[in-house]
């Protein structure tokens, strides 16, 4: 597998993530510390800065702490300059721990290195963020498609998530952001008819 050369910096959650993403691309990788990015001003005034200069690829976990770090990250930084890329959300335990995590899922550093080499090989070309800034795609849409504003609406953007490789309960703007990097405007409507 030939690493990928991807321009945009790549945030993750730690140390073992970058060294597993180090061994399929060539990137600047930078690590939120987990949630030491909350303690550490420094981190977050480095990403500001980089998001002036760049977009940023977001890549944490699919579990919960994953999350609220990737929220961390989405209110400091306008939303036109992050790319947000989400592992599947697979059970199983990381090769370095003896237990599973609190939530039983693998984090970066556990997941398939196809599967990362295949989320990340849209970046390498700068292709799919063209995609999503071309996806005509709206919150609208998402309504009309009964996946936001209905009594049902999570659990079936929770079925379209799994379908589409993507974590579950995601928020309708991060749900939104990923399906437009994904699909296409006339795939999005084929997939939900």
């Amino acid at each position: 597998m030939e690493k990928l050369n991807i321009l945009y910096p790549i945030v993750v959650e730690g140390k073992y993530d970058r060294a597993r993403l180090h061994s399929i691309v060539t990137a600047q990788i930078i690590t939120t510390d987990g949630f030491g990015i909350f303690k550490k001003s420094e981190k977050l005034s480095l990403l500001r800065a980089l998001s002036e200069k760049t977009k940023i690829i977001v890549l944490s976990d699919s579990d919960g702490a994953g999350k609220v770090i990737r929220s961390h990250i989405s209110s400091a930084i306008p939303k036109d300059r992050l790319i947000q890329v989400y592992t599947p959300r697979v059970e199983g335990t990381e090769k370095r721990k003896s237990e599973p995590s609190k939530e039983g899922t693998l984090g970066v550093e556990g997941i398939d290195l196809k599967i990362l080499y295949e989320l990340l090989l849209p970046y390498s070309n700068g292709e799919a963020v063209a995609r999503a800034e071309e996806n005509p795609l709206t919150k609208a849409d998402l309504y009309e498609a009964g996946l936001t504003g209905k009594p049902d609406s999570a659990e079936r953007r929770n079925e379209l998530a799994k379908k589409l490789g993507l974590p579950p309960n995601m928020t309708p703007n991060a749900f939104l952001a990923a399906i437009k990097l994904l699909v296409s405007y006339e795939e999005f409507f084929e997939i939900v008819k």
